[in-house]
């Protein structure tokens, strides 16, 4: 008998979503993780500096940039770049901070992060950063997701699919940030990952998602009773329907119910001794980058595998000289910072850990606006994606290396660059992972978190 047409796209769409299925189960199951050698690390804390810290004001000093101070950048340099805001002829703008080399390894940092400074040894710099985007949103995105639109599961997502969970009671990808971000939710998605894989955002105090505590006279043997049975249907449905999806919505469920109890003792971080409160300079109750970073630490403690905490406030077009401006954002997030770096180390976990402290991109080294007289009075930078800092620490990077070079002007790598595709190529690497075969097929073909880029930096590795 002849096969119906609504028959056999039934049929074939049943069979589509058991695959799918299949595949959700196998990688939420920690026997089938993407480990293709041993791991360096177990988990990343990934530092989001949202807006782009200026490298040669922190950590890439440049005197040369005094010589040039309010002349036009050379033709040569600027010819082909892409600016968002810089008008042309925009002179060069030296850094009014001073630099001085720290630590063993004599790396450079400015004397606007001090407590950064004293754990030169602890840390990488690498200084020859390099992206594809020079706007906010699409920079987030490339930084994240490796790709500069919508729709691709980002670093945390990759992590999740490929190497499953640490912990039972927490979600293996949790997001904090302290202001809105650009690209939105889709700065800790799942793309086209299945959305069990996507970031969980926590809010800060004591309950961290919404509906954490139970309803007036509903007891956790009740709200047991009702999860079961929520879950029961929705097996039922899932094997009706073959849904991937639905297997989602079972483990939120159940994720959310075992959140009620581990939830509100992760975020009291007023447990903790009150000299670690002050290393951070956290307040319990508060909203900051420090009680960020406490809980990162409280986080990978309990077995969250991915911690991504994103700091607003960098976006300095103005304020470079101005106390409110660069030198305040740096105060927020220097001391917090080093006492992360600390307290990881302290506990034995800084080994584990791999730390990521990085912008979506850098700034200028011209000032971005002029005036008939010259500088405005409040001088900023423009975004700039050719030649930026980040730094690294524990997870198996070699510490005390400061890694690759830009020109004399910071503008773009003179040595070693290393793109964002390389970032995670490396990251993934220390995580045990073969980036180029960490894939999920999507649209008739392999998807990647490095696309068809990205090498292993191994300069970079213990």
């Amino acid at each position: 008998m002849e096969l119906q047409r609504r028959a056999f796209l039934r049929a074939g769409a049943a069979g589509l979503g058991s695959i799918a299925l299949q595949s959700l189960l196998a990688a939420d199951d920690s026997s089938a993780v993407a480990q293709h050698f041993a791991p360096k690390a177990k988990h990343i804390i990934f530092l989001h500096m949202l807006g782009g810290p200026s490298q040669v004001d922190l950590l890439d000093p440049k005197p040369a940039l005094a010589k040039f101070e309010g002349k036009p950048m050379p033709d040569s340099i600027l010819k082909g770049k892409q600016f968002a805001f810089v008008p042309k002829g925009a002179g060069a703008l030296s850094s009014p901070y001073k630099f001085a080399q720290y630590g063993e390894s004599g790396a450079w940092f400015s004397e606007l992060v001090p407590h950064l400074a004293g754990r030169a040894d602890d840390l990488t710099v690498v200084r020859s950063m390099q992206t594809d985007e020079f706007n906010h949103g699409a920079g987030e995105l490339f930084l994240h997701t490796g790709f500069g639109r919508l729709g691709r599961p980002t670093f945390g997502s990759w992590v999740s699919y490929g190497l499953g969970s640490l912990s039972d009671s927490l979600p293996t990808f949790v997001v904090m940030a302290t202001g809105p971000n650009t690209a939105g939710n889709s700065a800790w998605g799942s793309g086209f990952l299945p959305s069990i894989h996507q970031g969980v955002k926590f809010r800060s105090g004591a309950e961290p998602v919404h509906y954490l505590a139970n309803p007036d006279g509903v007891d956790r043997d009740r709200q047991k009773q009702v999860i079961d049975g929520v879950s029961a249907l929705n097996r039922l449905a899932r094997d009706r329907y073959e849904d991937p999806e639905i297997t989602t919505r079972i483990a939120q469920y159940e994720m959310a119910f075992r959140l009620q109890a581990s939830g509100p003792e992760l975020m009291r971080i007023e447990d903790e001794p009150q000299q670690v409160l002050e290393a951070y300079g956290a307040k319990p109750g508060g909203a900051s980058y420090a009680n960020m970073c406490l809980l990162a630490r409280r986080m990978v403690e309990r077995g969250v595998r991915f911690v991504q905490v994103m700091m607003a406030g960098w976006d300095h077009h103005t304020g470079i000289y101005q106390p409110g401006g660069l030198p305040r954002s740096c105060r927020n997030m220097d001391r917090p910072t080093s006492a992360l770096i600390d307290d990881l180390k302290q506990r034995g976990l800084l080994d584990e850990t791999l730390v990521i402290w990085t912008g979506e991109f850098g700034r200028t080294p011209m000032v971005q606006a002029l005036s008939p007289q010259g500088f405005t009075q409040d001088p900023g930078r423009d975004h700039h994606k050719d030649g930026f800092s980040l730094i690294l620490a524990g997870g198996g990077i070699r510490p005390g290396l400061t890694y690759g070079a830009t020109d004399d002007f910071g503008f773009e790598p003179a040595e070693n660059p290393v793109h964002v595709h390389d970032l995670h190529a490396t990251a993934l690497y220390l995580l045990g992972t073969d980036h180029t075969k960490l894939t999920f097929k999507h649209q008739g073909r392999d998807y990647r978190l490095t696309d068809v880029h990205g090498r292993v930096v191994e300069e970079l590795l213990a």
